[in-house]
């Protein structure tokens, strides 16, 4: 009979960091990506053809993803970094394959509907996560994309009030979030200030700071504006870039933490 005491394992284990980076559309988050360590992307949409980066074929089957993230971990090859760009459209390839899967055109309809759907969905949502800790227990980094969207949080300490989240399906969304190591929301940084609306009405207007329409950065602390999350102790904002990304790993406390949820 194993002695359990023998198997505890002691100390920090430094893994690749598994990354969800989301934001608004053309803030340079498949960028991000592509400045990971030797890259290969999995693509579920369109629009990587201005990126210098290696990609598999566009993905417009669920099974196309499972395929190429099989092919990684099967093959013999030198990329350090998977990209996933993006998740809220691979979401849709997992309905779409439900949705055959049970002769139905919705996914409220799957297995006689009341919900049933978004739970099945969790498994082949597993099926992608379990293919990746596969590769990431043998050295890769993974980078997982995903457009954002204002939801409505009830917070129960506190008036309701909206914030920005990953593009998915609240389970999905739950999943993959407790999944990764860091969840990153990148915008721009903006300043805000009152002016006089006419009428004895004030309305609030929204500056850039920086050129380009605003400095880009991303939070990896939650906060009332966003899902933001690390297990690095990484407590400030961050320029949009991998380096400073890394740089941020390299200068953190040892001890790991999580901010945010």
């Amino acid at each position: 009979m194993t002695n359990l005491l023998e198997t505890i394992q002691f100390g920090r284990q430094s893994k690749p960091p598994r990354v969800l980076l989301y934001g608004v559309e053309g803030i340079g988050k498949s960028t991000f990506g592509s400045e990971a360590p030797k890259p290969i992307f999995i693509q579920t949409e369109d629009g990587l053809d201005e990126i210098e980066c290696d990609r598999f074929p566009l993905a417009t089957k669920f099974d196309d993803v499972v395929a190429a993230l099989k092919t990684l971990v099967n093959e013999k090859h030198d990329y350090e970094s998977v990209v996933i760009d993006s998740l809220d459209w691979l979401e849709r390839l997992v309905w779409d394959k439900l949705c055959q899967q049970y002769a139905v055109e919705s996914i409220e309809k799957v297995d006689g509907g009341y919900a049933r759907g978004y739970m099945h969905a969790l498994s082949l949502w597993r099926e992608v996560l379990d293919l990746l800790n596969v590769l990431r227990s043998r050295g890769m980094v993974i980078v997982l994309i995903a457009h954002s969207k204002v939801e409505r949080f009830e917070d129960p300490e506190s008036s309701p009030y909206d914030r920005y989240s990953p593009r998915l399906h609240k389970h999905a969304a739950a999943l993959v979030k407790e999944w990764c190591d860091a969840v990153l929301f990148a915008t721009r940084k903006m300043r805000t200030q009152s002016e006089d609306g006419g009428f004895n009405r004030k309305r609030t207007i929204a500056h850039a700071i920086g050129k380009d329409g605003g400095e880009r950065v991303v939070r990896a602390y939650g906060s009332p504006s966003c899902v933001a999350k690390n297990r690095y102790g990484i407590a400030e904002e961050l320029p949009l870039s991998w380096s400073a990304f890394v740089n941020a790993l390299t200068n953190n406390s040892p001890t790991p933490q999580t901010q945010g949820n």
